[in-house]
């Protein structure tokens, strides 16, 4: 039997929770204001016949994110992703993709509109926290890749007034602003490039979260050296636990921590724990193919098929809800428990065994009673610690 010590009790894994601690851990749950800050369920909005306001099935579609799900699980808001995955860097290109960015925004907003009595768009903290008491869903803006920022600052305020509230500097490779974590070429800029210092500095004045997921070491130190607000890793785990270049460093944590911001622990397996090669493979080809907005009703079909046969040969391989919460305990120990959340990549491949869609997040908040963390940590992990880094961001702009 594993044993984990938390702060001074130690904590017998696995052991099932008694009563008590169910009942503790579902008040604990029902009280406190529950943030996930990466959510990529506008890929599925964006595709022909999804319906957000209708509850989806994940065994049968593979989706895992919808507003009913969202109030079954007691998920109170989530930053809904503006993502796009890096393309080519003309002009032309560029263009296109913010229109892309946009066509996106207007897809989340109208969701919103047309289901007034179970969502709000919020922008603050206190949007959120108000929207919770009136039992809604919190809809917060994130954008995942800085590529429709273009070169061009002035769309930072558009997309601002849109109620866009991070930007995830870049994805899986290197764009105008910084170089990536995963680029195959490797680095351009070795950090931020010219222009990416100005979007910094912009996005410090407008009040939009830096977010460091997904960039290089380099950039990531670049941020910490040039931002005047705290910034965020929206869905990064510990490199300490799985040596993944999307991963911090304790280094990096400690770094994070000294800015005053947060990372948000993400639950893609790969990033949790190290999978097999040929695992990791099948993976990302999958996840590449289910990321098409342009995919028949054969293809979806197929690519259901092929998730679950996949998901069925390598059940045993996916890590657990233990293993992820071992992510957030790390952080907690290494800097406390001030600087640290959850951004689970839900539909963007965040997935552990006790926690398959958003409806089962409860598990989260039972594993940390488990470990005898207060329902004040908890609500620190659960919320209070992105919104406290959203509302410092607030406030460092309006002195700018």
């Amino acid at each position: 039997m594993t044993f984990f010590l938390t702060g001074c009790v130690a904590v017998a894994m696995a052991q099932p929770l008694t009563d008590k601690q169910k009942q503790k851990a579902a008040k604990i749950h029902a009280e406190a204001f529950t943030v996930d800050t990466h959510a990529d369920v506008p890929i599925n909005m964006m595709k022909e016949g999804f319906d957000v306001a209708q509850e989806h099935d994940y065994e049968t579609d593979g989706s895992q994110i919808d507003f009913p799900r969202m109030k079954k699980g007691g998920m109170d808001a989530m930053f809904f992703a503006v993502y796009l995955g890096q393309g080519m860097r003309s002009a032309e290109a560029t263009a296109e993709a913010k229109q892309r960015a946009l066509a996106i925004f207007d897809k989340i907003h109208q969701a919103v509109r047309d289901n007034p009595d179970i969502a709000g768009i919020a922008t603050t903290a206190k949007d959120g926290y108000e929207l919770q008491k009136q039992g809604k869903r919190a809809v917060y803006f994130g954008m995942e890749n800085g590529w429709p920022v273009g070169n061009d600052l002035a769309n930072l305020k558009q997309y601002y007034d849109l109620g866009l509230r991070y930007i995830t500097l870049s994805h899986s490779a290197n764009n105008d602003i910084c170089d990536s974590s995963t680029d195959p070429d490797g680095p351009e800029y070795n950090g931020l490039s010219a222009f990416g210092e100005e979007v910094v500095q912009e996005m410090n004045r407008l009040g939009i979260m830096v977010d460091i997921s997904h960039v290089s070491d380099s950039t990531f130190y670049d941020v910490m050296r040039l931002t005047k607000a705290p910034a965020i890793a929206s869905h990064s785990s510990c490199r300490a636990l799985c040596d993944h270049p999307r991963n911090m460093t304790d280094d990096m944590i400690r770094a994070l921590a000294k800015n005053g911001g947060v990372i948000q622990i993400n639950f893609v397996p790969s990033f949790v724990k190290k999978p097999s090669e040929q695992q990791e493979l099948s993976m990302k080809a999958i996840r590449l193919k289910m990321r098409q907005v342009d995919l028949s009703e054969a293809d979806k079909l197929a690519l259901r098929e092929e998730m679950k046969a996949m998901r069925e040969k390598y059940a045993k391989d996916v890590p657990t809800v233990a293993e992820a919460v071992n992510h957030i305990e790390h952080v907690i120990k290494l800097v406390g428990v001030d600087h640290v959340g959850i951004g689970m990549d839900m539909d963007g491949g965040g997935l552990v065994q006790g926690c398959r869609d958003v409806s089962e997040i409860g598990s989260i908040t039972e594993e940390l009673v488990r470990r005898g963390y207060s329902a004040k940590d908890i609500r620190k992990i659960w919320g209070e610690n992105v919104m406290r880094v959203l509302t410092e961001v607030e406030k460092i702009a309006q002195k700018m």
